[in-house]
């Protein structure tokens, strides 16, 4: 690191990245950055046309891509995306989770058990599974290595708006990226979150829409976050390439929020 540039340290030119959730916004996003930096990208996501887009994208940003449809459910997929990216390009130094769900939001009272296991399942044994995958092959190989998980300020704050399952999944992604840390940091591989507010993506495109529900649930969280707007995914594109970058390897086990200030206004 000693004489290193700023240009060196966000470098990621030649570096080997999975990311899961491929054609979801953040991890579309995420990948066509990591691509038209010149990193080498196995793009993966359970929805084959939406992972079209996302890989064609990507590729017109100049980069190197392979897309695999699956989504890291169990142990064997998580062992089969590690495996395929290091088939695809001989190696494997970043895992980006951009995979996740918020099924069917309700008040405790109304929410159906299917739906809190689905949201937990994906938000929590999903980011476990792939990181004993990533972290064992890595372990094993004596290399370093990044992890990057996707969190919420709703891992930190309430919400009252039926969201039990989501949040207490999002707790469990801090949880688990603190621990992590502390437990790989003698392995050199670094393992942080990024904490978003609410930002444009399939699921929260009818907040940003002008619609009498759409305009209340906009307002109500404008009136929150002190910068004045909700999050764009190219919001996290910054965050996300300093983390998986030398820049941060000095950084682990730490959840950043990207928040327009939420979380430093007290949340709720």
């Amino acid at each position: 690191m000693s004489g290193a540039t700023p240009d060196d340290l966000f470098d990621v030119a030649g570096k080997v990245a999975l990311v899961t959730g491929a054609s979801g916004s953040y991890g579309r996003t995420v990948s066509v950055a990591l691509a038209a930096r010149g990193a080498k990208v196995l793009m993966a996501s359970g929805s084959p046309d939406a992972l079209d887009e996302a890989v064609a994208e990507a590729r017109a940003a100049g980069g190197d891509v392979t897309p695999v449809v699956r989504r890291p459910d169990l142990p064997e997929d998580a062992e089969a995306l590690v495996d395929a990216t290091v088939a695809a390009y001989g190696t494997i130094d970043l895992l980006v989770v951009g995979s996740g769900l918020n099924k069917n939001p309700n008040p405790i009272q109304d929410l159906e058990l299917e739906d809190w296991e689905a949201t937990m399942d994906a938000n929590v044994r999903g980011p476990w599974v792939l990181a004993k995958a990533f972290g064992s092959r890595l372990i094993r190989e004596e290399r370093r290595g990044k992890m990057v998980l996707v969190s919420s300020v709703r891992g930190r704050f309430g919400n009252n708006s039926g969201y039990t399952a989501y949040c207490t999944s999002k707790g469990a992604v801090d949880a688990l990226t603190r621990v992590l840390g502390t437990e790989w940091g003698p392995y050199g591989i670094n393992v942080n979150a990024i904490a978003p507010t609410v930002f444009r993506s399939g699921l929260t495109s009818w907040i940003y829409a002008d619609s009498e529900k759409g305009n209340a649930v906009r307002d109500r969280n404008l009136r929150r976050i002190p910068l004045g707007r909700l999050g764009e995914p190219e919001d996290l594109i910054g965050v996300s390439l300093f983390l998986l970058s030398d820049a941060s390897d000095f950084m682990t086990g730490q959840i950043l929020y990207v928040d327009g200030g939420y979380s430093s206004a007290g949340g709720n």
